[in-house]
């Protein structure tokens, strides 16, 4: 097979969601709208949680990382798609495409290990109440937001790396809306071995590793909660937890039922609509589930508001 040198690669082709011309309005007010949202909606989060001296907690803390976390990983891959719609232009250039995988799995990376933290937290919270401010002292909350950054940062640079050995031929067609790193891989003339290795021994760790510690932590957490005697006691546990256990559950079902299909059907483009779920439409909902479950953010939203 002829293959070329990448060092000649100018951009690829975004196909993204739907090549109907008829539709391209409709996609560009829709994801508009759900951006507008999230940027809104994670925003107040943050200043809620800066401005109200009560929520200078170590849950909070986190809590507003992730809202800067949604708030980047929807910027990754929705103003590209939106200005490709707006200027019916459906190139990005080899270098853009790059930047696009590495902070896109760089924030990916980053909202697992968060979510995998905050379930840490809210282990120490119920299960050990008396040592809660001793254990989750600043310094160890700071520790564990910068082995976050740090760990998501190196995973990211590892992938973009392997991607710059690959040589490229004239197929340079993503059916996707954003440079994925899956559909760059295979769309290389090379071989690409060593990139599906090294995929699949990231899969295989980050997504064993941190999902097993948030079950381990919530295991924890609901054998605690069954020895708490008063029925309003157990509410009171349940709320601490239930808002950040709806945005596990809708994370990961999202991301695993993507990659799950993706790997059982050969159907690209349906994989690029099932995607919307996580990168959209989780960031999205992030918020309005923190606010609306969670007393002490509404008051502080109030407060911020009026």
């Amino acid at each position: 097979m002829e293959t070329g040198n990448q060092t000649h690669i100018t951009e690829f082709i975004l196909l993204g969601l739907s090549e109907e011309m008829e539709m391209q309005p409709f996609l560009f007010g829709l994801f508009l709208s759900m951006y507008l949202i999230t940027f809104l909606g994670n925003f107040l989060i943050i200043m809620a949680i800066i401005t109200d001296f009560h929520l200078h907690t170590p849950m909070y803390f986190f809590l507003s990382n992730l809202s800067f976390v949604d708030i980047c990983f929807s910027s990754t891959t929705v103003p590209k798609m939106l200005l490709n719609i707006k200027t019916q232009r459906k190139s990005i250039t080899y270098e853009g495409c790059l930047s696009q995988m590495y902070f896109f799995m760089f924030f990916g990376q980053l909202e697992n290990f968060l979510l995998t933290v905050m379930a840490y937290d809210r282990f120490v919270a119920i299960c050990h109440p008396l040592h809660y401010t001793v254990i989750m002292s600043p310094r160890l909350c700071g520790l564990l937001l910068v082995a976050s950054w740090t760990v998501s940062a190196l995973d990211s640079l590892l992938h973009d790396l392997m991607i710059l050995r690959l040589s490229f031929c004239t197929e340079l067609e993503i059916p996707h809306f954003f440079c994925e790193l899956n559909q760059v891989v295979h769309l290389a003339c090379s071989d690409t071995f060593s990139n599906d290795l090294v995929i699949d021994l990231a899969i295989g760790i980050f997504g064993v590793i941190l999902p097993t510690g948030i079950f381990f932590s919530y295991s924890k957490i609901i054998l605690s909660i069954l020895k708490i005697s008063s029925t309003k006691g157990k509410l009171k546990a349940c709320s601490t937890c239930g808002s950040h256990l709806s945005v596990v559950l809708l994370f990961y079902g999202t991301f695993v039922g993507v990659y799950f299909s993706s790997a059982t059907t050969q159907n690209s483009m349906g994989s690029a609509v099932a995607s919307v779920m996580y990168t959209v439409i989780t960031p999205m909902l992030n918020p309005f589930i923190y606010s609306l479950r969670n007393k002490d953010i509404k008051q502080a939203l109030k407060k911020l508001i009026s």
